[in-house]
Order: C-alpha cells, then structure tokens, then sequence
C-alpha cells in the first residue's frame, strides 16, 4: 500500500521529510533531450526500460519525447505500465510458470506486449497461453551476447528457436533480444566497446542464420546506457533499451564518459536528515541501508566536498567530515547519490519532483515492488 508523500506540492526541498527520494526535474529532463540529441539523424528505435523507474508517469514523457515503449523485467512492471497508460511494452526477460504467463497473455488484450525466451520448451507453454486468452505474442529470442546470464548461443541454437517460434500459433517472431548487460559498468570507453563488438558480430551472425532458414528477423533489440552509441552506430541493432541514462548513480560517475557517448547528468537523490553528531567530525543521516542500495557501493555526499559516506546499517548512515570542513548542523539535509538507481527506486513509494528548489511534482512508483 502506497504511504502518504513526503512533501506537498510548493514546498521547499528543505521541509521534504526524510528520506525521500528527489528527482531534479531540470536534470531528469535535460538526460531525456541529450540521449534524443546523442541519436539524432540515426534510423534507430529507442525502448526505454521501465525497471530503472518504475513508474508510468516517467514512462509516458520518453514516450511523448519520441521512444517506442518501454522494457520491463517482470510481468508485474509490466501490469503496471499498462495500467498506467503504456501500450507497448516488452518484458526483456524469460517469463517461466502458468500464472505468469496467464497474466501476461490477459495484458495483450489491452496493449502490445512482447516477451523473451531461451529455451525451446517455452514456446509451447507461450503458445499455449496466448491461444487461451485469443491473443497473439511478439516473442524474441535471447541471446546470450557474453554476459553469460540468460541466452541461448548465438548462431544456429538461436535460428532453431526462432523457427519454432514461427510456426506456433498464437507467436510473432519478433526479432533478437541481444543485451550486453555485464558491459555496462565496464570503466573504459575502449573495454566498453570491445565487448559491444562482441555482441554486435553475435547479432549479425545469428541474424543471418535465421534468414538463411527464411524466417525474417525484424528487430535486434538491446543495450544500456553506459554502451548505448556503440550498439548504434554498429548498423546491427534497431532498437535501444537503455534506462538508467534518466537518474545516474554514484557507479555508472565511475565511468569514464566520452564521445560518442553522452555525458548524463546526476537528477536522482536521496534526502537525508542528519539525526545525530555524536562527536566531532562523525555525522549520522537517516537514511541506511533501507533508503539507498550499496551493491553497487555506498552513496556518495552530492556537492559537499570533504563528506564522505563511510557506512551503513539498517537506518543509519554514518558520514566524515574530512580535512577541516566544517559538519553540518543538527537537522540540515544533505542529498545522496545512490551506488545504484535501480534497486534504490524501488524502495520508495514516491518520486518528489523538485525544480529549483521546489516541490513540482509527486509521482507514484506504481511498480515498486512488482517482483513476480
């Protein structure tokens, strides 16, 4: 159940309660209109993922500002984005049980939905819930581009699929899911793009494979927003997927971020409260381990040099103040970068909307916790 937001439409940042999650909207914005910028003249679809946000209320503005749809990773996210309004939406993900697949088949009555898949005894269970519901599925096949996660092998595994897929009622054949997620966080340009090359002669293979059997392969779908440019510029991929390029976090700034590729700027934070000073220079905030996620490594202090968040436990987050700065006060608030933006989202049932100061606007994370 969805709480009370934190902040009234018109207040200041500084009377927010704590922790929340801020959105700066001229940031939030402006990432929109670069990443739009970064593929303008280029013949390419963008597909935004929804997992980073969560909400149809951010859904709909990539939309308006020019994307296809949207990705989900769950059924769940994807029950919310249809419900919010969202009419394309792919589930980049193998969706694998009766209930699910029953769901996600009813939700095709009201939107256009696709879905992945990596092995050949899910075609016959999609197929199947599909017919049951009188509606028909785009179906990818996904391949494993060397993030060594989910995936069929590119190449002829990956053509046999496809055939199968083709043949089923109740299936499209849409196309490739070719996503090199495990590139994403790789610190360098060059790493980077050497992985995408990787990715990019699998698609390319397994595209022509799958012509070659006279099935065509209308979509390679895939990348992220630390790789986005490669993937298009390699004349392969057709449609973009990425997602965190909105928000930021503390791990993609570890990135080394140079043409072609755009450079984001930070628009999502965490406000926290410092609730104790227990002695000089050791700042305690309240937001811990429930208010920001740290698989990706701790929050760092936004703006204010010599803060440095050292630790976390479950409500607590304990910050330095390093090399003579002075601490902040009892009471004042200090803005968080996440590690990672994703996980940190979905532990808040609001976006506070703020521009210049001001509380714009309260959006709902509709899909938090949307896991089945």
């Amino acid at each position: 159940m969805s709480r009370e937001a934190p902040a009234r439409i018109g207040d200041r940042i500084e009377d927010v309660d704590t922790p929340a999650l801020i959105l700066d909207l001229d940031a939030f914005e402006g990432n929109i209109k670069r990443l739009n910028g970064a593929l303008e003249g280029r013949n390419i679809r963008v597909r935004t993922h929804a997992k980073t946000h969560k909400c149809p209320e951010i859904a709909l503005r990539q939309i308006q500002a020019g994307a296809v749809g949207v990705c989900c990773q769950k059924v769940s996210e994807a029950e919310a984005m249809v419900e919010g309004g969202v009419n394309d939406v792919l589930v980049s993900n193998e969706v694998v049980g009766r209930q699910k697949l029953a769901r996600l088949a009813r939700l095709a009555k009201r939107a256009r939905i696709g879905i992945c898949i990596d092995h050949a005894s899910q075609v016959p269970a999609l197929g199947e819930a599909a017919r049951a519901e009188g509606v028909e599925l785009d179906v990818y096949v996904e391949i494993d581009v060397g993030a060594k996660r989910c995936g069929v092998a590119p190449g002829q595994a990956a053509a046999a699929l496809a055939k199968a897929i083709a043949v089923m009622p109740g299936l499209r054949f849409a196309g490739l899911q070719a996503y090199q997620g495990s590139a994403q966080h790789v610190r360098t340009n060059a790493e980077r793009k050497a992985k995408i090359d990787f990715a990019v002669e699998a698609a390319r293979t397994t595209r022509a494979s799958i012509e070659a059997a006279g099935i065509s392969c209308p979509i390679v779908t895939g990348a992220g927003s630390g790789s986005f440019m490669f993937e298009a510029a390699s004349g392969v991929y057709d449609e973009l997927q990425p997602g965190s390029y909105i928000f930021m976090d503390a791990d993609y700034a570890r990135n080394e971020w140079a043409p072609p590729l755009p450079r984001f700027e930070h628009s999502l934070f965490v406000l926290a409260t410092v609730m104790s000073r227990p002695v000089p220079g050791r700042i305690v905030v309240d937001a811990g381990l429930k208010a920001s996620s740290v698989d990706s490594g701790l929050p760092t202090v936004w703006q204010r040099p010599g803060l440095e968040f050292v630790r976390a436990s479950d409500e607590h987050g304990v910050i330095e103040a390093n090399n003579g700065v002075a601490p902040p006060e009892l009471g004042d608030k200090l803005l968080l970068v996440p590690g990672h933006c994703d996980p940190t989202v979905n532990l808040y049932d609001w976006y506070v909307g703020v521009r210049a100061g001001v509380v714009e606007v309260l959006w709902p994370i509709t899909a938090r916790g949307a896991l089945g």
